[in-house]
């Protein structure tokens, strides 16, 4: 893919949009990598103004500027916004809603953020309809014209890895005059922008493939038009103080940086372990949109390019007991919560997420890392077939 830079047509790839950063360098010292601001406050001149318009560093810091800016050209939008996690991201526009406002989302999606939709978020005064991943039948009799303000959809939805076609929410949420916003946290603007298929704000837990080492919390959003709902969500974001410290910032930057070798090596490695299970004897089944048995393939394809992402579920014959043995027999990957890093990683989900989970009990969540695929794939059969 190419972007524009500036609203400026440029024949730069991703590749070199992030290796370079936008080309962004510490003009004061002429470094290839700007420095880290810590300062808290800036002084007024004499007049009472502020000539570089920054005032406080909440939500004015310099070490946001490049990330954003960054993340804008990648994402094909006229803004960003860096959070101090995905979390308060997401929260963030539900927060720039009103009271009463209603919001359609999929019954498969980011748990904690669903959780948040039930309990806060109700309590917030939000009305929330949930429908099935993949059914956009259900879609379209869910909005409400006149009350539907918002569509949020994750795709591949985590953990089931179920496909949406971004194109149609877009379509519908147009049809009642609502904002289409995405979780793009898995897929990435590397595989997919989903400002090109319609949607309006485009969602990131920068903490998992933006930055990619388990080692910064972060969370981004990304519009399409700077308009007056994207006006609201910025005065959330200053009120509420949800942003990041300069230091994490410059750590995301620097992990965004490879992100393109990361993701390629992920997509890489995920699409050889989905092959490698497919058949085992000891696999009810392997959800991974890049299977051609998978039925969400066809629209991965078309809303995906370059690879289906380094996530993936495995279904385990025998249930939880059995799902749950795997895990805890595997020596590479990591018994650990989130994805996106460069180690590779399983967890059981329906414990994690509890009572009211719509996930399998025998299932096992993988982020695939950037490791050699043959060993992975070794850990995971030894780990299967395991007495």
């Amino acid at each position: 893919m190419r972007f524009s830079v500036n609203n400026k047509k440029t024949t730069l790839t991703v590749e070199t949009i992030l290796a370079q950063g936008l080309g962004w360098m510490d003009d004061a010292n002429n470094g290839l990598i700007p420095g880290i601001f810590p300062g808290t406050t800036f002084e007024r001149e004499a007049d009472n103004s502020y000539p570089n318009g920054r005032v406080y560093t909440r939500d004015q810091n310099p070490n946001y500027d490049q990330p954003e800016a960054v993340l804008a050209a990648l994402e094909a939008g006229e803004d960003a916004l860096l959070f101090s996690s995905g979390m308060s991201a997401a929260v963030s526009v539900f927060q720039a809603l009103k009271p009463g406002d209603h919001i359609v989302a999929p019954e498969v999606m980011y748990w904690a953020l669903r959780n948040w939709l039930l309990t806060l978020g109700s309590e917030w005064g939000l009305k929330v309809t949930f429908v099935p991943n993949g059914d956009i039948d259900a879609l379209k009799k869910a909005v409400i014209p006149g009350e539907t303000v918002l569509l949020w959809m994750e795709t591949p939805a985590n953990p089931t890895w179920v496909v949406d076609d971004i194109a149609a929410w877009a379509e519908v949420a147009q049809s009642v005059g609502a904002f289409l916003a995405v979780d793009n946290t898995v897929a990435t603007p590397l595989l997919c922008r989903p400002i090109d298929f319609g949607a309006d704000i485009v969602m990131h837990s920068a903490t998992k493939y933006l930055n990619g080492h388990s080692d910064v919390l972060a969370g981004a959003l990304i519009t399409k038009n700077q308009d007056g709902f994207w006006d609201r969500v910025k005065k959330v974001r200053n009120a509420g103080g949800a942003v990041l410290g300069p230091f994490e910032a410059w750590l995301l930057m620097r992990g965004m940086r490879t992100m393109s070798v990361r993701v390629r090596q992920a997509c890489n490695n995920a699409m050889a372990i989905a092959r490698a299970l497919e058949n085992h004897p000891d696999v009810e089944e392997v959800l991974y949109p890049g299977l051609e048995s998978h039925p969400g393939h066809a629209i991965s394809k078309k809303q995906m390019s370059g690879g289906f992402g380094g996530m993936m579920s495995v279904r385990v014959k025998g249930g939880e007991s059995a799902a749950v043995k795997v895990a805890a027999n595997l020596q590479l990957f990591k018994r650990a919560t989130s994805l996106g890093g460069v180690e590779s990683l399983v967890e059981h989900r329906a414990s994690i997420e509890g009572e009211g989970t719509p996930c399998p009990a025998d299932l096992l969540r993988l982020s695939i890392g950037i490791e050699n695929s043959d060993d992975l794939i070794a850990d995971l059969k030894q780990g299967l077939e395991a007495e």
